[in-house]
């Protein structure tokens, strides 16, 4: 009985001791940390919990602890490291932590992109541990350490079982934050909905009573229209009534004032031509009784007068010239 406590308290101690080891190398309690599942190229049935943990950035350093349920190993790769390790294989520091961070954090999102390689050394106890990119052509080593047996694995299954419980009580609490957060978002969508209906329908009983009014301008502006338009027609139909009354009143008096003055023309020329004619005869007669020396017969002399054409206007003056002639000559 006595022997088992001393073994427990030499357990106990070395269990502190440990613990006080692995967070002075891993920084457990102080930094960022994730766990992975891996499996190593050379046993791919085997499985191993990768835990990576590191302060504000992966760039200024990070702590490994590897297990596989029985051993534990540990090792720490610093800032130097890393920016050597850049420079060995000719990569930009910012892309060589990037690709870093996809193989350690995130490597079972990115299982097939890369190799992880894990060789013990029984004698040191030791662990080898590298990882690779992988090609199309082959694979290049991005950086590889040298991990050290931790004394009581069990510990660390202990920190790693924890570091799971915590993680799973943090995720379940927000996750039932999460859902809280949904029935609360559901119930507020539920909420816009009905007023959303609401809005519908007060929006189509606007558009109707809207519409309806419309409809009575809308008449009531085409039966304004209409009687514009009828209006305009009678307007314009009297306009040119009044101007045909206008044209036929103007083409009458025009006529009247044409045939006044023709009647008067027709007048003068009626009482003008006999007394205008009789002076011209009597000089012509005159005339012709001084130049002829002897008297002749005058009917062959009227009858070549008849033969004769006479010029337009002329007859009624022949006319009297003739009916004189007879006269004087008995």
């Amino acid at each position: 009985m006595r022997k088992w406590r001393r073994g427990r308290r030499r357990i106990g101690g070395n269990a502190l001791e440990i613990q006080r080891w692995v967070t002075d190398m891993t920084g457990i309690g102080k930094m960022e940390k994730t766990l992975n599942r891996i499996h190593p190229v050379s046993d791919p049935e085997a499985t191993y919990f990768l835990q990576v943990s590191w302060e504000k950035d992966l760039g200024t350093g990070f702590g490994l602890l590897l297990s596989d349920c029985q051993y534990a190993w540990t090792g720490k790769v610093s800032e130097t490291d890393i920016s050597r390790e850049a420079a060995d294989i000719e990569m930009d520091r910012e892309k060589y932590v990037d690709e870093l961070r996809k193989a350690l954090i995130s490597a079972e999102e990115s299982a097939g992109k890369y190799n992880f390689v894990i060789s013990r050394d029984e004698q040191s106890k030791a662990c080898h541990f590298s990882y690779e990119r992988n090609l199309k052509d082959g694979s290049f080593r991005l950086g590889s350490l040298k991990l050290q047996e931790v004394p009581s694995p069990a510990e660390v299954l202990k920190e790693l079982i924890g570091y799971c419980l915590d993680s799973l009580g943090k995720l379940q609490a927000k996750t039932e934050h999460l859902q809280r957060e949904n029935e609360r978002l559901f119930s507020s969508w539920s909420d816009v909905e009905k007023r959303l209906e609401k809005c519908v329908e007060a929006k189509e009983e606007l558009e109707a009573d809207l519409y309806s009014r419309f409809v009575l301008v809308l008449n009531e502006k085409k039966a304004k229209i209409r009687n514009l338009q009828k209006l305009l027609s009678e307007a314009r139909e009297s306009a040119v009534d009044a101007k045909c009354s206008r044209g036929s009143i103007a083409t009458t008096q025009m006529v009247i004032k044409k045939e006044s003055n023709y009647d008067a023309s027709t007048d003068e020329e009626s009482e003008n031509p006999a007394g205008a004619s009789l002076p011209s005869a009597l000089e012509r007669k005159d005339s012709s009784l001084l130049a002829s020396p002897d008297l002749v017969d005058p009917a062959p002399r009227r009858k070549r007068r008849q033969r004769t054409t006479k010029p337009a206007g002329t007859g009624a003056k022949v006319a009297a010239y003739e009916a004189e002639q007879p006269a004087q000559e008995k």
